[in-house]
């Protein structure tokens, strides 16, 4: 141990007493370096220090200095912003200062305390959850979002956030799908696209992740993803490949599983053929923390920062060099992207940083995105709520403890969050005293039987609902004038979730809704259910038990402000369902394959067996047909469709218009939006496409293109228009390594979720158009008994 503990330091360095500007100062000649000259061809300023670097110093870039996870993994490693997630290595003599990695999706992930003399605190805004950002459908907010992101990691003194991760939905017991926006590509690469541009706008980077089918926790870093190379492309690419395409991040992050048998950080196909070649990506690829197990292969994969990155590693490369294993001109191309991200990083431009974000105006960001964000699901005449109902009763544990956000590396440091009672009584509607202090006592002592942490991103077991006495619901149904009940679910990195007492209700739970109910509407009385989840959970089996059902998702540190914004009408809700709720788990199309299959052999361990897995497989059987695809072609019922939400007024949909009725490179759909109800509210308009479907088997519907009005007043009208190019036309086909659009009768379909069209006109596509062809990779090395769309 001590051993390595050494050659980790050394492989570390220091990070410059002196940075750019203080090198170029004592530059002997008085002159600048053609590197260190802003206004000099970035090529040229990159094959500048290129020249400059010895064989151990290119090994040592493309190698990160390593990881502090106190506790576990306590290497004597100078961070320079305490709690980041890594740095890159320092090159003193040039003035080459480390590039700060910070997680991550729902804000900043740095330590808020760094002395324990100081009273100074470095919190950071918690965000909504990436799945609530998704559910605004406004990528105009979301881009808001990420440009106080980025301000954030400016003051802080941060160069690349971690972040957006854009996985699919594939499956709702995925721990981590609470990073993640959507079941839908093209939303999901739409979302992830505006946060990128925001965040890059103030002149620091993002790193999309995690490349690709990275779909589950369980044995993640040991799982082999097999599907098919139509699945590949059209689900699990296309959102990435919209990001690269419409914001090139400065950095992309490589999963850990394999893909149809080798793993993502070590695939050439994946990373060099279609990441850069296809997709024209300009930046670095690094590897999740600790992932893959050859850093040669990842070398001449173009996987160029191995992370947090190990001694053991930089020494493979050089044995590799030395041996002639691995070319001096693939090591210089992996670190000439290195240095590209290096020049144009605050670090390099030695940009001052006060420590002192604006928390204040992220916080009221917060809470408008919130807003935006939560979708109402049920309203049974009981939102919003009336000014004469002001006595409150809240019930359940999650009314009074919160969860701002999932855990692990999507976790933040926050200064405080907003419960819903805080919320609530924050609006001058305090729920009922002698109620909260039963909770609150409760809560604190389960909470006191809680084991410690090992380490940050463990998941402690949640806390049991508290028994409800039928009494109590009673005497409160009798002296109050409503009741709330808050249901609270959280997950994160590391495992899966469960079916039972996670996805499906526990039975505390049901006991609870069935109680408060029934007591409540015996006196003629209403309940609304807040559900502060980060994934989908199981809703048929007691929805028609309550009034109201508010999916508030994880709404960051101002979520409990932004469910009494929305519950006291101060916010007309309009966020719509990214994903889609089942009417029970075993409807899933992944159901029966997931998390997959543990294989023979010996598991992989990593810092403490904190990390690691099984060797184990999955195959994607359910295809292109996840989601609301599936649901909507094999006419499967569902709690609530994609794209579901409902508002506190009412809309209409009228004068769809195509731009053409035949196909001539692109099209332009214009429907008019209005407000037919009797409050302001915002409208999303979602335009689906079907295709003929005569050789390739088809969804019967699939979302091309989405926009959000502004906020309407009543009778207000508004012209909306989405264009279709090309693209938007095909599916890929396999037999010709292409994009290809078939010939016949299309249909563009408009409405307001993906079973509630409003409007639909057709249009001719001539003949068939081969819109793209790409190259023939990433093909699966046995045959994939995927579904078919019933014929």
């Amino acid at each position: 141990m001590k051993k390595s503990l050494i050659l980790m330091i050394l492989v570390a360095g220091s990070y410059g007493l002196f940075g750019q500007a203080a090198y170029r100062d004592a530059n002997q000649n008085g002159r600048m370096d053609v590197y260190e000259d802003p206004s000099a061809p970035m090529p040229e300023r990159i094959n500048d220090l290129l020249s400059r670097l010895t064989i151990e110093q290119k090994a040592s870039l493309v190698v990160g200095i390593g990881m502090r996870i106190p506790g576990m993994f306590d290497l004597d490693i100078k961070e320079k912003v305490p709690g980041a997630a890594g740095n890159t290595y320092a090159i003193d003599p040039l003035g080459i200062e480390s590039v700060v990695l910070s997680d991550g999706p729902a804000g900043l992930r740095i330590l808020p305390v760094r002395d324990s003399t100081s009273s100074q605190r470095y919190y950071c805004t918690a965000f909504p959850i990436e799945t609530m950002l998704s559910s605004t459908w406004n990528t105009d907010l979301v881009q808001e979002v990420g440009k106080a992101f980025g301000e954030e990691m400016k003051d802080y003194g941060v160069d690349v956030l971690l972040a957006p991760a854009m996985n699919i939905h594939r499956n709702p017991l995925n721990g981590r799908n609470f990073e993640y926006y959507s079941e839908d590509p093209v939303l999901s690469g739409k979302m992830a696209a505006a946060m990128v541009n925001g965040v890059q706008s103030q002149g620091v980077g993002t790193s999309v992740k995690h490349f690709v089918a990275n779909n589950q926790e369980t044995n993640r870093m040991t799982i082999n993803t097999i599907l098919s190379q139509r699945a590949l492309r059209e689900i699990y690419l296309r959102g990435f490949e919209i990001a690269v395409r419409e914001a090139q991040p400065w950095t992309v992050m490589s999963s850990y599983n394999k893909i149809n048998g080798v793993y993502a950080s070590q695939n050439p196909e994946l990373l060099q053929t279609i990441l850069r070649d296809e997709w024209g990506f300009q930046g670095l690829v690094m590897t999740d923390w600790f992932g893959g197990n050859d850093p040669v292969a990842q070398m001449k994969a173009s996987n160029d920062l191995l992370m947090p990155g190990r001694p053991q590693q930089r020494d493979a490369i050089l044995k590799a060099i030395q041996e002639g294993e691995l070319s001096e001109g693939v090591l210089d191309a992996n670190v000439k992207r290195i240095l590209y991200l290096i020049l144009r990083s605050p670090s390099f431009r030695v940009d001052p940083h006060s420590d002192h974000p604006d928390l204040s105006t992220h916080a009221e960001i917060t809470r408008r995105a919130g807003g935006e964000g939560v979708v109402l699901l049920k309203n049974s005449q009981v939102l919003p709520l009336p000014d004469d109902q002001n006595k409150i009763a809240a019930f359940g544990i999650g009314s009074y403890d919160f969860v701002a956000g999932g855990t692990g590396s999507g976790d933040v440091n926050e200064a405080y969050t907003v419960s819903l009672v805080e919320g609530m009584k924050q609006a001058g509607k305090p729920v009922v005293a002698s109620l909260q202090g039963m909770y609150e006592y409760y809560i604190d002592a389960e909470k006191a039987k809680q084991p410690k942490k090992k380490f940050f991103f463990e998941m402690l077991p949640p806390l049991p609902e508290m028994p409800l006495d039928a009494g109590i619901a009673k005497r409160m149904a009798r002296s109050t004038d409503l009741a709330l009940i808050t249901i609270g679910r959280n997950s994160g990195e590391g495992q899966d979730r469960q079916t039972d007492g996670d996805f499906y209700l526990t039975a505390a739970e049901l006991d609870m809704i069935k109680q408060v109910s029934e007591a409540f509407h015996q006196t003629d009385k209403k309940v609304v259910v807040v559900l502060n989840i980060g994934n989908v959970i199981e809703t048929a089996s007691w929805r028609d038990q309550v009034d109201g059902i508010v999916l508030a998702w994880q709404g960051g540190q101002e979520g409990g402000n932004v469910v009494a914004d929305v519950l006291l009408g101060k916010v007309n809700p309009s966020g719509k369902l990214p994903t889609t709720f089942p009417l029970r788990y075993d409807d899933v199309p992944s159901a029966a394959n997931f998390p997959g299959t543990e294989l023979p052999g010996d598991g992989q361990t990593v810092i403490g067996g904190i990390l690691g897995g099984k060797p184990s497989e999955v195959v994607y059987e359910d295809g292109i047909y996840v989601g609301y695809r599936y649901y909507e072609t094999f006419h499967q019922s569902v709690a609530y469709p994609f794209g579901f939400g409902l508002s506190y007024t009412s809309f209409e949909f009228s004068q769809l218009e195509l731009s053409s009725p035949k196909w001539n490179d692109s099209m332009t759909v214009s429907v008019t939006v209005t407000n037919t109800g009797n409050l302001p509210g915002k409208e999303v308009v979602q335009c689906y496409l079907s295709a003929p479907g005569k050789s390739m088997d088809k969804p019967a519907k699939e979302l091309k293109g989405f926009a959000k009005t502004s906020l309407l007043k009543p009778g207000q009208q508004e012209i909306i228009q989405i264009k279709l190019n090309a693209r938007d036309l095909t599916s890929f086909d396999a037999s010709q390594s292409a994009w290809v659009a078939e010939s016949g009768k299309y249909e563009v379909k408009v409405g307001n979720s993906s079973d509630a069209i409003a409007l639909s006109r057709t249009f001719v596509v001539d003949k068939e158009l081969k819109v793209e062809a790409v190259h023939d990779v990433l093909a699966p090395d046995r045959k994939i008994h995927a579904i078919k769309a019933p014929k």
